[in-house]
């Protein structure tokens, strides 16, 4: 295996969740789920760094539970969430274990495997494949039986790809959350037309 094809190791995610979010834009989420290989280059991503962070699953008033005890693994390993009790979403553990902090991969933008991911996301425009973060899963047959998995290892691993330079890169706020909600800690790709939601004004200021 070539050095670029190697697993970003868990010390890449052993950093702050804003960091690290900034960082895997660029970098490769390759799955061999679903006995089809499919690889997205990510494109846009949210931090949630703590509990400080009054919208993070593991944020101070809400404690540790059950539901988010995969948040207080080792970091590089995967957190998966249920959204509005249907869609799973991919999270990468960040930080120090046994702290709980986290990323979440909003889009990637397709490099392989489309077919696959046209099959899954029953015959979508291209550009609902992955825009979105239970679009992605689906598209990548992403699911709860990877939680906690190490993304050093297939199925599931993240790779390096192309940095994102600063040119064309955006930060803003991030999308459908209610607290919280004036923090800067979605980064995204202007570049890509997968990214879930357009910051505009974000776009002209950068």
């Amino acid at each position: 295996m070539s050095r670029a094809n190697r697993p970003l190791p868990a010390g890449f995610f052993d950093r702050d969740a804003p960091v690290v979010a900034r960082e895997l834009l660029g970098a490769l989420l390759v799955s061999d789920c679903g006995a089809s290989r499919c690889i997205g280059r990510i494109v846009e991503t949210e931090a949630y760094p703590g509990p400080h962070d009054p919208a993070s699953h593991a944020a101070a008033a809400v404690g540790h539970t059950e539901r988010n005890d995969p948040m207080y693994g080792p970091p590089g390993s995967a957190y998966l969430h249920l959204n509005f009790g249907i869609h799973w979403c991919l999270n990468v553990v960040v930080g120090s274990e046994g702290y709980p902090a986290a990323v979440l991969i909003r889009a990637l933008e397709p490099v392989e495997g489309i077919e696959a991911m046209r099959q899954r996301r029953d015959r979508r425009r291209d550009r609902e494949l992955t825009s979105g973060p239970a679009r992605l899963t689906q598209a990548l047959a992403v699911g709860p039986h990877l939680q906690r998995h190490p993304l050093q290892r297939p199925p599931l691993v993240i790779t390096p790809g192309t940095k994102v330079p600063e040119s064309a890169l955006v930060r803003t706020t991030r999308v459908g959350i209610s607290r919280g909600a004036d923090r800067e800690w979605r980064y995204y790709d202007r570049r890509s037309r997968y990214v879930s939601r357009r910051d505009r004004a974000a776009e002209i200021g950068g």
